[in-house]
């Protein structure tokens, strides 16, 4: 689990997302995609810096133009929600 977030951007065109923690350290991440479990949202983000990572976070939908991005507190929701997106990516 990462740490919090403090501020998120989007540049629509890209589907790029920036991620500002606490620390003042800002990543940027291409949006892979959102996904559905347990009737709960997810969004799975792939930072810019050519690594492997991929970040997921709860995702709400608030209207056509904004969204949010939630942290996942519970280790085993999170262990959950990254399973299921690997069986997304294994089917791809």
């Amino acid at each position: 689990m990462a740490e919090d977030i403090k501020n998120v951007n989007v540049e629509e065109e890209e589907d790029i997302i920036t991620l500002e923690f606490d620390d003042d350290t800002a990543v940027d991440c291409y949006v892979l995609g959102t996904f559905e479990l347990n009737d709960k949202e997810y969004i799975a983000l792939e930072p810019e810096d050519g690594t492997d990572d991929v970040y997921i976070y709860g995702y709400k939908q608030i209207s056509d133009e904004e969204f949010e991005i939630i942290e996942i507190e519970s280790e085993e929701e999170f262990d959950a929600a990254a399973a299921e997106f690997d069986a997304i990516m294994a089917e791809e």
